[in-house]
Parts: structure tokens; C-alpha cells; sequence
């Protein structure tokens, strides 16, 4: 008796913490715009530490540029951290890509202008440092309209020998 009351127990705390937990994770979104259109880059543990955010001004067409507003939080180093861009997949960056410094204890703010050369999606890499560690943030500049998702599987089938398989198109 004794035991089974423990094992609830312990089951109930499980239970709690795991709500608790689930409840922390959804009010916490990276990657997702916020109400003021800026999105938040998902940050890894042992990367630089430093918060990424970022929102493309404008719609983004072939031949054109399109500025790309950074923000930048978070560096503690005393020495303050640097950020270097990279782009590829159709996507040129005008003027300096890096790397720029960033200042110790503040916010900054950073400003690229990127040129997509065709409809698709181009990636604009923003690598930000401090302290010896990296972080590296993709962002995608979609050009023209996004691929569509693939169509909904009919579900399981069953085969002749009586197994169920999962058809799946490939693209």
C-alpha cells in the first residue's frame, strides 16, 4: 500500500513538472515574429550567447535589394563581440559583410542590405562571437511564392502479406 501511494506520488511530481515545463516552452517561441514583426533566432547552449533578432524590410523581388534589420543583445564580454555575414543560395550581400563589433553590455543594431538574383529562397548567415565561442543564425529571404508543402499521405495500407506500410511521395 505503502509503495503504490509513493509511486502516485512520484507520478503526480512528474506530472506537475511536466506541465510546468510545457507551459515555460510555449510562452518561450524562438523563431517566430513577435507582435512588432521582429523574430527572435533560436539560441543553442555553448554558442556565443549572444541574441539574435531580425525582420526583412519590404518584399523581397529578383534584382532587388532588401534590407535586412539585425539586432543584436547580450554580449558580456568585456572586449564586446563581433558578427560576420555570409550569404548564399542566389543571395549577395551590398557593402561590408563583416565582421562588425559589437559593444559590451548594450544593444545594437545593424542594418544589411541583401540582393536576391531569382525567385526561390536565398540565406543570409549571420555569425555572431564572443569569448572564443560561435553562433551561427540562418535566415531565410523567401522570393516569390514559397514551395508548397507536400500533399497529405492516405494513411496506411496494407500490403498481401497482411503488413501495414505508410506510402510517402518523394520530391
Amino acid at each position: 500500500m505503502r509503495a503504490s501511494r509513493s509511486l502516485r506520488a512520484i507520478a503526480m511530481a512528474a506530472l506537475a513538472m511536466g506541465m510546468s515545463l510545457q507551459a515555460c516552452a510555449h510562452n518561450a517561441k524562438p523563431g517566430h515574429a513577435t507582435s512588432t514583426g521582429v523574430t527572435a533566432a533560436p539560441m543553442k547552449p555553448g554558442g556565443s550567447g549572444i541574441a539574435v533578432q531580425y525582420r526583412i524590410d519590404g518584399t523581397p523581388q529578383p534584382g532587388s535589394p532588401v534590407p535586412v534589420l539585425l539586432s543584436f543583445d547580450g554580449v558580456s564580454d568585456p572586449a564586446g563581440g563581433t558578427v560576420k555575414l555570409t550569404a548564399d543560395g542566389g543571395l549577395a550581400i551590398v557593402g561590408s559583410a563583416g565582421p562588425h563589433t559589437l559593444p559590451a553590455g548594450q544593444a545594437s543594431a545593424l542594418t544589411v542590405q541583401v540582393v536576391p538574383d531569382a525567385d526561390g529562397t536565398g540565406y543570409l548567415h549571420v555569425f555572431t562571437t564572443q569569448n572564443g565561442a560561435t553562433s551561427a543564425t540562418s535566415i531565410a529571404v523567401q522570393v516569390g511564392k514559397a514551395p508548397s508543402a507536400m500533399p497529405a499521405s492516405s494513411g496506411l495500407k496494407q500490403v498481401p502479406d497482411g503488413d501495414k506500410i505508410l506510402s510517402m511521395p518523394v520530391k
